[in-house]
């Protein structure tokens, strides 16, 4: 993978907003090393452009500009056209780090972590529904047509459209990474798990990746969404943040195969980090109204503060093999979710269990179809697990006041537009609300 600018006539700079959306401009390749300007009060907008006065976002503050240069690691050419690199950039104010950026939250989480001796490895796995046009409601979408869908189907019988033919295509010639695609539980639901890497290269790959999968499906006259909870009636789609550490000697810190279920003293700490802190990550990782609708009972959704061993009613899940495979994959966060943010989320409840010496609870060994086995269980709405989030001040410092604060006022101001709707999250069908505000995004 080239890492010239040059190389390209253009260069699509990308970062992730608030949101987790990506923004970004082109810019000529052979002035893309000096990256581009973005007013910073783009931290302080609605999915529909309303503007608020959120921390960081400096509305009644002059609407202030950030810089933003692209990283040259991140390079890589762009499933558009031959011509187009495309790269994240990082963002500055005041020629230092921009403190509402996600990716700054994602770098302080992996330098934090650094500082006590360990390197940061994330895998992600994305889940999310093919749309195609309605037939009967011109200009809004359904569900791609497929009764021979079932999980785990691979070829035509899966996916007649070819829109995963033409995905893995496009991240082969753009140098993503996958491990593996395959159909989920759902009708023309599809998951794309991306390989094990260097923790921010992972977020990065994956926030990229999602633009990619959507843009392809669009050019093929469909559409892709990662929303959490796009159909009621059916499956949710989660984001599953895998991640290890690796210690100053090579060795996979979480790994000790005297304990029974192969899990270290520090991945224990983890554990116990991650489930004090869960009602705080709730919003982070389920940050729309309409992730409430998945978060529930018997989705498979991790709405429990508990742990398991190979187990996917729980909340953070080990895998049933030890050794260097050793992990610990959280399950509470949907499609909505901004990864770079998320991720550091989970980093620094971890970590937090380790500086606390956190123990877990026993290990959950029920069904988790009916109950987390006397765990905590997570908010079921925006607005309660905001309280949540600002009531927990220890994972709110770790992750960054500022970032955090921004979060927070954003997320108010959207969870109290929709209560005035008189609208509910119980309904049959998404809401004007989630249709409008969520599913053109996510």
């Amino acid at each position: 993978m080239t890492e010239n600018f040059t190389d390209y006539s253009r260069v699509r700079i990308l970062w992730p907003d608030h949101m987790g959306l990506a923004r970004g401009k082109y810019v000529p390749g052979r002035l893309a090393h000096k990256g581009a300007g973005f007013c910073v009060t783009s931290f302080a907008g609605s999915y529909d452009r309303d503007l608020i006065d959120a921390p960081g976002g400096y509305l009644l503050g002059g609407l202030r500009d950030m810089h933003g240069v692209p990283e040259a690691q991140t390079l890589r050419p762009s499933w558009e056209d031959d011509r187009t690199g495309v790269a994240v950039a990082g963002l500055a104010i005041d020629d230092a780090d921009c403190q509402t950026s996600p990716r700054v939250a994602m770098q302080q989480a992996i330098d934090d972590w650094r500082e006590m001796g360990y390197e940061v490895k994330v895998g992600i796995e994305l889940e999310g529904y093919l749309l195609q046009p309605s037939e009967d409601h011109p200009g809004s979408w359904e569900r791609y047509t497929n009764p021979r869908s079932m999980v785990y189907g691979t070829g035509p019988l899966g996916d007649p459209s070819g829109f995963v033919d033409q995905v893995m295509l496009a991240a082969d010639n753009s140098g993503f990474r996958l491990e593996s695609v395959n159909v989920e539980f759902d009708e023309s639901q599809f998951e794309f798990t991306l390989e094990y890497d260097d923790a921010l290269a992972a977020v990065d790959e994956a926030f990229l990746f999602r633009v990619m999968a959507r843009e392809v499906a669009i050019n093929m006259g469909l559409d892709f969404t990662f929303l959490g909870k796009p159909f009621p009636e059916v499956s949710g789609s989660g984001v599953h943040i895998n991640f290890s550490l690796v210690a100053a000697d090579g060795s996979a810190a979480f790994a000790d195969n005297n304990d029974p279920h192969g899990i270290s003293a520090l991945g224990r700490q983890c554990l116990g980090g991650l489930i004090d802190h869960h009602l705080g990550l709730t919003a982070l990782l389920a940050p729309t109204v309409n992730a409430y609708r998945r978060l529930q009972p018997a989705s498979l959704a991790g709405c429990w503060a508990n742990w398991g061993v190979d187990h996917r009613n729980v909340a953070n899940r080990l895998p049933a093999e030890g050794g260097s495979a050793m992990r610990i994959e959280n399950r509470i966060g949907d499609g909505s979710m901004n990864l770079h943010l998320g991720v550091a989320a989970v980093l620094q409840a971890a970590r937090l269990g380790v500086v606390n010496s956190a123990e877990p609870p026993e290990v959950y060994t029920g069904d988790g179809f009916e109950d987390g086995g006397g765990a905590a269980r997570s908010a079921t709405s925006l607005s309660t697990a905001l309280d949540d989030l600002e009531a927990d001040k220890e994972l709110a410092e770790a992750l960054g006041d500022h970032i955090t604060a921004n979060f927070v006022a954003n997320k108010r101001h959207e969870a109290e537009r929709f209560a005035a709707t008189g609208d509910s999250i119980e309904s049959e069908e998404l809401t004007p609300f989630e249709q409008s505000m969520y599913l053109p995004y996510h």
